[in-house]
């Protein structure tokens, strides 16, 4: 799963693009996507804060 998460073209959209369409809704979905968060949870501690930062996300910290 977390694969995905790394391959994930919406993701890259929003990293080209943060302000795009695809990677406004990519932003959008991470805050209740099932397996994002799975991701997320699997990352190691510096990891986690670097991709919350990069994403602006809050919510499982």
């Amino acid at each position: 799963m977390a694969e995905n998460c790394v391959k994930c073209k919406f993701r890259a959209k929003y990293d080209q693009n943060p302000r795009s369409l695809l990677g406004r809704f990519w932003r959008w979905h991470i805050n209740f996507c099932p397996g994002f968060k799975k991701y997320f949870k699997g990352l190691s501690r510096p990891e986690q804060l670097e991709t919350s930062v990069r994403y602006n996300f809050k919510k499982y910290l």
